[in-house]
């Protein structure tokens, strides 16, 4: 290691992302089913606002906490869902990336323990480990529903904080309002900060979408418009949580990110007033036909919210599977990226009609053979 490089930078890489790009570096034309994002623009009321803003000349820092018309719309949002939280304070962050890194800079200390469930999100271990803490896994397998027995289990007495994600990055799998609550009021007894990671919560297609918070009032809830409005690159997110704690993260946040871009914050104000609910119909949709298409090939849990299916791997290697698909033009993600097991594999239906008929022709006759 170069004699300038931090020592924290060693404890976690990016290789296993790495290699799957390199492998697909060159496919002509592939059947894309791995990006996590939506396959819709931007709608053009959003961008309209964001231009108006750079026009106008609203192209300086904003306030650390956000422009403050946005700032009050998602309070007013918030305020409406939670009535009877009497410290729950606001602020806009630099993406919902940005709003974990902050997180976890604000309330973890070397050694502190980090429990959240496998498989995960790729960047939950790394942002443990950057901050010197521990991540602990709870295994989720076979049907990556959230036990609170094994959450509960899993907590010791240097446990810090429990990360939730609910719908689920790369699963798609929803938590139900019973598992919810228990880990919510057992995080309130053992005075454990809870952090609940939203940004796919507009993506729920059984159902109504349930937040830990409606049984915890600590709980410190990260949301955004990335993948909600397809603003992926536009870096808007938000955090909402305990005023103590929000004041160190904005403190942090002043240090660091300064503010999120402030045009996409006057695209953001737009975004809060726009109706993605046909999108969301779509996505349904799609989830429907690519559950149908596959099942009688594949060991699939069925995805109740964001826009993944983490099917199991026939064979005894995901790695391996994804290679053999690559192979064919497919692009897929092993799910050892998002896991301690080698087992899985993640797609995103986050891709056109016309893709998705072609993924599913490929993957079933990877299964056949």
């Amino acid at each position: 290691m170069h004699p300038w490089i931090s020592e924290r930078t060693e404890a976690f890489d990016s290789s296993g992302i790495r290699r799957v790009f390199d492998l697909a570096a060159n496919l002509k034309d592939p059947i894309n089913l791995s990006i996590g994002q939506p396959d819709f623009d931007v709608p053009d009321s959003i961008k309209s606002a964001a231009i108006g803003a750079i026009e106008s000349g609203k192209n300086a820092y904003s306030p650390t906490q956000g422009v403050a018309s946005l700032r009050e719309a998602l309070a007013k949002q918030v305020v409406q869902a939670y009535p009877n939280h009497q410290d729950r304070e606001l602020f806009v962050c630099s993406g919902t990336s940005g709003g974990l890194v902050l997180a976890m800079l604000s309330m973890i200390n070397p050694g502190d323990e980090v429990v959240f469930m496998d498989p995960y999100f790729v960047m939950y271990p790394s942002l443990v480990r950057m901050c010197g803490g521990v991540p602990v896994t709870v295994d989720c397998y076979p049907d990556f529903s959230i036990d609170p027995d094994r959450i509960a289990a899993a907590v010791t007495d240097k446990t810090k904080m429990i990360l939730l994600n609910s719908p689920a990055n790369p699963t798609g799998v929803t938590a139900d309002r019973e598992a919810l609550e228990a880990v919510a009021k057992f995080a309130k007894q053992k005075e454990i900060a809870l952090v609940s990671d939203e940004i796919y919560s507009s993506f729920f297609y059984d159902g109504e979408f349930v937040s830990p918070a409606e049984f915890n009032s600590d709980t410190i809830v990260i949301d955004g418009f990335s993948k909600s409005h397809a603003m992926t690159g536009w870096r808007v997110g938000y955090v909402h949580g305990p005023s103590e704690i929000i004041s160190v993260m904005l403190k942090l946040q002043q240090y660091s990110f300064v503010c999120a871009p402030q045009p996409a914050q006057w695209g953001a104000l737009e975004a809060t007033k726009v109706d993605l609910s046909s999108h969301v119909n779509d996505y349904r949709q799609k989830r429907d036909f690519i559950c149908a298409a596959l099942s009688d090939h594949y060991e699939i849990s069925k995805p109740n919210g964001a826009f993944y299916v983490y099917p199991k791997a026939p064979g005894d290697s995901g790695e391996k599977f994804v290679e053999r698909a690559i192979a064919e033009n497919l692009l897929i993600v092993p799910g050892n990226i998002f896991s301690s097991r080698d087992s899985h594999f993640r797609i995103s239906f986050a891709a056109s009609d016309e893709t998705l008929q072609r993924g599913v022709e490929v993957l079933k006759r990877l299964a056949r053979s």
